[in-house]
C-alpha cells in the first residue's frame, strides 16, 4: 500500500518529469533536465516558502514580546499557552520553516531512486511520455552525473552556508535575555544551521551520485536569490509597518 502510494505520488511523477525534460533538453542533457526539474519544484514550493519567510520575519519581530512572556509567566505551561496565543494573534506558524525542507526530503529520495534504477527509461512511462532516444549524463563536459563529484559536493556545502546566513536572525537587542535557555538554544541552532548543516549536506552530497548534488546545488542557488528577494520585500515592508504603527 505504502509502496503503491509512494510510486504514484513521488517516484512516477519524478521519473516521467525527468524523461520529459531530457527529451526537450539540448543534446538530451541530463544536467539541464535536472536544473529545469529543480526550478519547477521550487516554483511549485514558492507559496510554502513565502509563508515560511514571512513567519520567520514576524517571529524575529516578536522576540521582545516572547522574552517578556517568559518574564511574566514563569510557569512553563502558562508560558507555552501565552506564546501560542501570541503566534495565533499574529498569524504565525512556528513550524512553517520546516515545511519546505520536509517536502524536499521525499523529492531527493525519489530522485535517488530514479537514478538508481537507471536512466534508460525502460520502466513504465505515462502514455503521453516518450522514452528519450539517448541520455547525455555529462555535465559541463567534465562531470559524470552518475558518479560522485567532490566539486559539486563542495559547492553544495558552500551554497547551503550562504543560504543559511541569509535567514532572518533573532532580535538580540535590549530587552532580550542573552543568558536565557531559549536564547542560548537559538544561538546554538543558528551556528549549526550556518556551519554544521552545510558540512553535513556537503558530505551527503559526495556520498550520492552527483546528479543529486546538482539538484541540491540548483535548489540552493534558487533559494539564495529567493531569500534575498524575501528579505528585501518583506523585511522592508514589515519595518515600514512598524515605523508607522
Amino acid at each position: 500500500m505504502i509502496h503503491t502510494i509512494w510510486n504514484a505520488i513521488i517516484y512516477q511523477p519524478l521519473y516521467n518529469a525527468m524523461a520529459i525534460f531530457v527529451n526537450i533538453s539540448p543534446a538530451h542533457s541530463l544536467g539541464i533536465a535536472i536544473v529545469a526539474l529543480t526550478v519547477l519544484v521550487k516554483i511549485i514550493l514558492y507559496p510554502s516558502s513565502k509563508k515560511s519567510a514571512i513567519s520567520q520575519i514576524k517571529m524575529k519581530e516578536l522576540a521582545l514580546e516572547l522574552a517578556q512572556i517568559k518574564k511574566d509567566f514563569p510557569d512553563k505551561k502558562e508560558q507555552a499557552t501565552k506564546t501560542m496565543e501570541l503566534y495565533k494573534k499574529n498569524k504565525i506558524n512556528p513550524f512553517s520553516g520546516f515545511v519546505p525542507i520536509l517536502i524536499q526530503i521525499p523529492i531527493i529520495i525519489g530522485l535517488y531512486m530514479v537514478f538508481r534504477s537507471g536512466l534508460d527509461f525502460k520502466n513504465t512511462l505515462y502514455p503521453f511520455v516518450h522514452a528519450p532516444i539517448s541520455v547525455n549524463s555529462n555535465f559541463l563536459w567534465i562531470i559524470d552525473l552518475g558518479r560522485k563529484s567532490l566539486v559539486l559536493a563542495v559547492l553544495v556545502g558552500v551554497s547551503q552556508m550562504i543560504q543559511g546566513r541569509l535567514m532572518p536572525k533573532a532580535d538580540t537587542g535590549a530587552g532580550v535575555d542573552k543568558n536565557s535557555f531559549q536564547h542560548q538554544m537559538s544561538k546554538s541552532l543558528s551556528i549549526q544551521m550556518k556551519y554544521v548543516l552545510p558540512i553535513f549536506i556537503g558530505f551527503i552530497s559526495y556520498s550520492l551520485p552527483s546528479a543529486i548534488a546538482l539538484y541540491w546545488l540548483t535548489s540552493n542557488i534558487f533559494g539564495i536569490f529567493q531569500q534575498r528577494y524575501f528579505n528585501k520585500k518583506f523585511i522592508t515592508k514589515h519595518s515600514n509597518q512598524n515605523s508607522t504603527a
